[in-house]
């Protein structure tokens, strides 16, 4: 299995090969997906992609947190965070397609 990123350059050239749009017309596609789903999460949003997997914006309380080198005590700010979890069907394939 490779270990290779998937950057915004191979998600364009894919759409590119696969679907014949142009590159620079790719770019906006990939672009503009990303940016969908920011703006989505931003309001608030939950984005769902059927057979792929849910983004759901979840706050996090205050909490009290301690720093590994010195042992302070220190207080974790709220703050809101970004979670994801795939779908049946993605986790089915990433489990099939991970066995050697």
């Amino acid at each position: 299995m490779s270990k290779e990123n998937i950057t915004r350059q191979t998600l364009t050239k894919a759409i590119n090969d696969r679907l014949g749009f142009p590159q620079n017309d790719a770019g906006d596609m990939v672009d503009y997906f990303f940016t969908a789903i920011k703006e989505s999460l931003l309001k608030g949003e939950n984005v769902k992609l059927v057979n792929f997997g849910a983004f759901k914006v979840k706050a996090k309380a205050p909490r009290q947190g301690r720093n590994p080198q010195t042992g302070e005590t220190l207080e974790i700010a709220a703050r809101n965070m970004v979670s994801f979890k795939p779908s049946k069907t993605l986790r089915d394939a990433v489990n099939e397609g991970g066995r050697d």
